[in-house]
């Protein structure tokens, strides 16, 4: 194993910005425009309890997607501010002081005192989102137990997997055909664990959508970046294409990508 291996392992972060070349310039013009969810506060009847404000800080990522996809499952009204990361606006100070770690999404919610919460990582959001209304996890037993099966799973298996494997393929300085092949062959493997959990369920955790289906489904809507096809795994196709029907799965990815609904277009443009 090379020392330059060795080093770019050890440093590789799978970062949302790995992915920069995804992204149009039509979408990150439009996501510099606030965006609301399907209601507005200022549009809520005044009789109303006004809800907590929530600012999402995202670009056309698979970790970005999952928070707009949640949110407009949830019918949560939020404002989509965007950050540039082709532009590394995810490492300024100002951003820093919303998640430290320099990465997108990060989720800001505003209580009617001014006290702002403010929290990364998109799994952790996801789940904050869905506890806050009893809706897309379930509430207890093993139905709760095997959504963060799930959530886990890819956290720490299919999602790392895809972004090194793409990482290595894209941006590594020198050739490393070990770390290639490595990440390559993982990013396949854990694909075909996720096959044979859909051959015997609709969804990934059972029998309901939940937020471990939208954890999923952001990296597999940018599975081109690691060259990842669905030809062998018949069983995600199959749910792929049911979540990607869904309405508010739609709107969204049309949140962070106005210009998903061309099947043409090209990715990395």
């Amino acid at each position: 194993m090379s020392g330059s291996f060795i080093r770019a392992t050890s440093a590789l972060v799978v970062a949302d910005s790995l992915l920069a070349f995804h992204l149009t310039e039509t979408a990150s013009s439009m996501l510099h425009r606030p965006f609301w969810g399907r209601s507005c506060p200022a549009c809520l009847p005044q009789d109303r309890e006004k809800p907590p404000m929530l600012d999402v800080y995202a670009f056309a990522t698979p970790n970005s997607v999952k928070v707009t996809i949640t949110l407009e499952e949830l019918d949560f009204p939020y404002t989509l501010h965007g950050v540039n990361v082709h532009k590394g606006e995810q490492k300024t100070p100002e951003f820093l002081a919303l998640n430290l770690n320099g990465k997108v999404p990060v989720l800001v919610e505003t209580d009617e005192m001014g006290q702002a919460f403010s929290l990364m990582e998109s799994a952790a959001i996801l789940v904050f989102l869905a506890e806050k209304t009893g809706r897309l996890l379930p509430a207890q037993g093993e139905a709760r137990a095997r959504v963060f099966e799930q959530l886990f799973f890819h956290a720490s298996g299919l999602s790392p997997a895809f972004g090194q494997s793409g990482f290595f393929q894209r941006f590594a300085a020198t050739s490393e055909p070990i770390a290639l092949e490595r990440f390559s062959t993982e990013a396949n493997r854990t694909l075909h664990v996720l096959d044979t959990v859909l051959m015997k369920n609709r969804f990934v955790a059972g029998d309901e959508f939940t937020i471990a289906d939208i954890a999923h489904f952001g990296w597999l809507w940018r599975r081109g970046f690691p060259n990842i096809t669905l030809d062998d795994t018949p069983h995600v196709a199959r749910w792929y294409a049911d979540i990607e029907s869904r309405p508010a799965v739609q709107r969204g990815i049309a949140a962070v990508e106005p210009s998903f609904s061309k099947p043409e277009t090209d990715p990395s443009k």
